[in-house]
């Protein structure tokens, strides 16, 4: 029979690379009190990593040592067990999307959840909370081009949208053309025209 923290353990390197534990989740093994034990033991020995209060993961190993698993893994394990939405801030989509040469320095991500900051190894992550509007059209391309234009803002808006035009795949635009009454009025406005253009 396993101990607690050996249980513990093992479902943590059962994960794939940034699936999240929570101790909630082993509860049945004994009581609030020696879970929470067995979890702070396993991250002062090294083998796990508290990310924020209440979710952990385990350090990945290879030959140049540990390290902490890749941000976007731990946040989009994490959205999949609460159910939220969580995408890249609009500064990575605009990025991606060819619309700025700028990289942005620190890793954010929006969410629909709330705010947190989700410490991995030396680095921390940001998971914002934004309004509905800017995850309406979810994480694909059409979503991606909603958040790079609120960051790229008004001004930039109507270059923004010529880009993303001749770029997006034509079912992408017309999500993005489509789902205007969702957004800001400058936004939706800016949308138009372009759409309009024929």
């Amino acid at each position: 029979m396993n101990t607690l923290p050996e249980s513990i353990l093992l479902h943590a390197q059962s994960l794939p690379e940034g699936g999240v534990l929570s101790p909630k989740v082993f509860l049945h093994l004994g009581s609030r009190v020696a879970v929470d034990q067995a979890f702070s033991r396993l991250v002062k020995a090294g083998k796990l990593l508290r990310v924020t209060r209440g979710t952990y993961v385990a350090p990945v190993s290879s030959r140049f040592g540990t390290r902490a698993p890749a941000p976007e893994k731990v946040v989009k394990a994490m959205a999949e067990q609460s159910g939220e939405t969580v995408a890249p801030h609009g500064a990575n989509a605009a990025n991606a999307l060819g619309l700025t040469q700028q990289v942005p320095i620190r890793e954010v991500y929006l969410t629909s959840g709330r705010t947190r900051k989700l410490k991995l190894g030396r680095s921390e992550v940001l998971v914002k909370h934004v309004p509905g509007w800017m995850l309406a059209l979810g994480t694909g391309p059409a979503g991606a081009a909603v958040r790079a234009l609120a960051w790229m803002g008004p001004t930039h808006a109507g270059e923004s949208l010529v880009t993303l035009r001749r770029t997006l795949p034509h079912n992408e635009w017309r999500a993005l053309a489509s789902a205007r009454a969702a957004l800001p009025s400058w936004m939706a406005q800016a949308i138009g025209k372009e759409a309009a253009r024929g």
